[in-house]
């Protein structure tokens, strides 16, 4: 099966691969921001991305209807994300009932992400967002060594360790895929596009509690 620009599910993955070896091996490079991120009060960049089909969406699609919970996610093969899934999965329930709406954005190209979506048991809507766009434009930095690798010694160029992770996942559902040094981050964004909770992650297993995002919703129903 061939995606919008003609590749097929293989060689997207093999571009994948090779971008998270390329960044892994040159280390992280964005971990400054270059300018005040949008703040709770400010309007939440309305970014156009493509969903799991390849049709271009605006995120104000979701929250033009109420209160939207909008995750950033790590990339696919990240240990940090599938705890993050542990976590949130239960949480959906209470999400919903409280009125909001999950969505959430990852580094992926749709036909990779709509597998793992469908494999993962992901039941909210996904966006795309292979370059980062929307991550930079909601303020999320690269990680740096200790925030994101801190239990191993890193060194710049380690082609031996990089071979030697990415061909032990291939094909598994810890690939390692797009760019490994990303930080996550969570958002609640009220009906019209107001940004009520603002959580960039400072390491990849910072998640924000259950509670705050309830508090968070309830706040921008206010």
């Amino acid at each position: 099966m061939t995606d919008a620009s003609g590749q097929d599910a293989e060689s997207r993955s093999q571009d994948a691969e090779e971008t998270w070896v390329r960044e892994f091996l040159a280390g992280p490079t964005r971990t400054r921001l270059g300018s005040l991120p949008p703040q709770p009060g400010d309007a939440a960049p309305d970014v156009e991305l493509p969903d799991t089909q390849g049709r271009p969406r605006r995120l104000s699609e979701w929250w033009s209807a109420g209160p939207v919970h909008l995750v950033f996610m790590r990339h696919f093969g990240c240990s940090c994300l599938a705890d993050r899934w542990q976590q949130l999965g239960p949480a959906l329930g209470r999400i919903a009932a409280a009125g909001a709406a999950t969505l959430a954005v990852c580094q992926s190209f749709p036909e990779l992400a709509a597998a793992v979506a469908t494999r993962r048991g992901y039941d909210f809507p996904l966006l795309c967002d292979p370059e980062r766009v929307a991550y930079a434009a909601f303020g999320l930095p690269e990680g740096s060594v200790a925030t994101i690798v801190h239990d191993f010694p890193w060194r710049p160029d380690d082609v031996d360790t990089a071979a030697a992770w990415t061909s032990s996942r291939r094909g598994t559902e810890r690939a390692l895929l797009d760019h490994p040094w990303q930080l996550p981050g969570e958002f609640v964004v009220a009906r019209g596009g107001r940004l009520e909770l603002t959580h960039r992650a400072q390491f990849c297993e910072d998640f924000p509690p259950t509670e705050v995002l309830l508090g968070a919703i309830a706040a921008a129903q206010a």
